[in-house]
């Protein structure tokens, strides 16, 4: 058989140097590659001049949301914000480890970047359920038994916390056995779980023991609470209690399923 002649050889080489096939990577070509290195040096540098060397992404307003008892100014002064620096670099968990550990007031704080010049502080204070009298001040404890702050005048609506812990009788084995602070977090239990109409009458919580807690109630009424277990079955007890005996002067809740009133 004849071999093949020089034009067909022609024509399969032009073929196998024609175009790749569909769907077959082409690699760049090196001024390609070079063009697209330099754009995004480019566009780098230019990201990091403009977070950090632009004065249009700086901080220059700090503002204070969420206070009750605290004023703005005083939170921001405990922020150390640094103003003038770039908004990119400000440590916002520092701020808000700086406002915890300089206001304990203030329970949960949020510290957000506002772009493109603002810091916001957004801050949720403590709420007082007990008060602690020490002199002639007050000391108010939160319903996590946290001992927060110290006031000259008690807030309204807020129970007195009066600890009888006499060591020379049998209630200092309770106090050896569960401490102080325990015993305070008992009683902050127990503030929680008075029924509101109750609570709004509440003077003292009076915490004599662990399981001998009781309530002082305006009218020199008294309930004998117990210990801070079965909170919510006292609380129901107390209130049909009360309806039931709306003269009596003297509750016990002690034992839920047999709660007991008397009018001396």
């Amino acid at each position: 058989m004849a071999g093949s002649t020089t034009a067909e050889r022609g024509e399969r080489q032009q073929e196998s140097s024609g175009p790749p096939p569909a769907g077959r990577f082409r690699p760049p070509r090196l001024r390609t590659i070079v063009v697209l290195a330099v754009a995004l040096v480019v566009a780098g540098a230019g990201t990091v001049w403009l977070l950090y060397g632009s004065h249009w992404l700086r901080v220059g307003q700090v503002s204070v949301s969420g206070t009750r008892v605290l004023t703005p100014e005083q939170v921001r002064e405990a922020a150390e914000v640094p103003v003038g620096a770039p908004l990119i670099s400000v440590d916002t968990d520092a701020i808000a480890s700086r406002l915890r550990q300089k206001l304990p007031r203030i329970d949960v704080v949020d510290v957000e970047r506002s772009w493109p010049r603002g810091i916001d502080l957004k801050v949720t204070e403590r709420t007082p359920v007990l008060l602690v009298q020490k002199g002639g001040k007050f000391v108010e404890v939160d319903d996590e038994g946290v001992r927060f702050a110290v006031v000259s005048q008690a807030p309204k609506g807020v129970p007195a916390l009066e600890l009888s812990l006499s060591r020379a009788d049998s209630r200092a084995a309770s106090l050896r056995r569960f401490g102080e602070d325990r015993l305070v977090r008992e009683a902050v239990t127990v503030a929680g779980d008075i029924p509101a109409a109750v609570a709004r009458v509440t003077r003292t919580v009076k915490v004599r023991s662990y399981d001998d807690i009781s309530l002082e109630l305006s009218g020199g009424r008294t309930v004998v609470w117990g210990s801070s277990e079965a909170g919510a079955a006292k609380a129901r007890a107390l209130t049909a209690l009360m309806k039931a005996a709306p003269g009596a002067r003297h509750f016990d809740v002690s034992v839920p399923t047999a709660p007991a009133s008397s009018t001396s």
